[in-house]
């Protein structure tokens, strides 16, 4: 932590940007580095808390090696969003906010990524596939499948 400290000044303001930092270094944001960030901005851990909880983007909790990401807003639902969640959720045995048991991939759902043209939408790791199709899940998985087993 001392090396993420030492990037920035010790003011409020920088929270945000060390939290990130935090995130990915661990994966995630583990309680004990909470505890360490609130004394060096001198900010309380609920208002840190408050930050983590308001912004998807941060985890208290380990992630999957994978994030495969659902679009669930209007234009996405209507789209087949519902179906194509369901397919994920048969195809890796977890529900949404769980990460597999090999710790390959962790599912989640989003209420919007301003993409409505595109739905439904489905984010790997920072890939965008749009008009996400049934048939196309399997494709989007097994890429990182053939990368575990290579």
């Amino acid at each position: 932590m001392r090396k993420i400290f030492s990037e920035f000044s010790p003011d409020q303001r920088e929270l945000i940007h060390i939290i990130h930092k935090v995130q990915k270094e661990y994966g995630y944001i583990p309680p004990e580095r909470i505890s360490e960030i609130s004394r060096h901005l001198k900010i309380s851990e609920s208002e840190i808390f408050g930050v983590l909880t308001f912004y998807k983007t941060f985890t208290l909790e380990p992630r999957g090696k994978h994030l495969i990401t659902i679009c669930m807003g209007t234009a996405c639902h209507v789209r087949g969003a519902p179906a194509i969640l369901d397919e994920f959720r048969r195809r890796l045995g977890i529900e949404p906010g769980e990460t597999t048991e090999d710790k390959l991939f962790t599912l989640e759902t989003v209420n919007c990524v301003g993409a409505c043209a595109l739905g439904p939408i489905v984010i790997s790791d920072g890939t965008y596939h749009g008009q996400m199709k049934m048939r196309e899940v399997e494709k989007v998985l097994k890429k990182y499948k053939n990368e575990k087993a290579g």
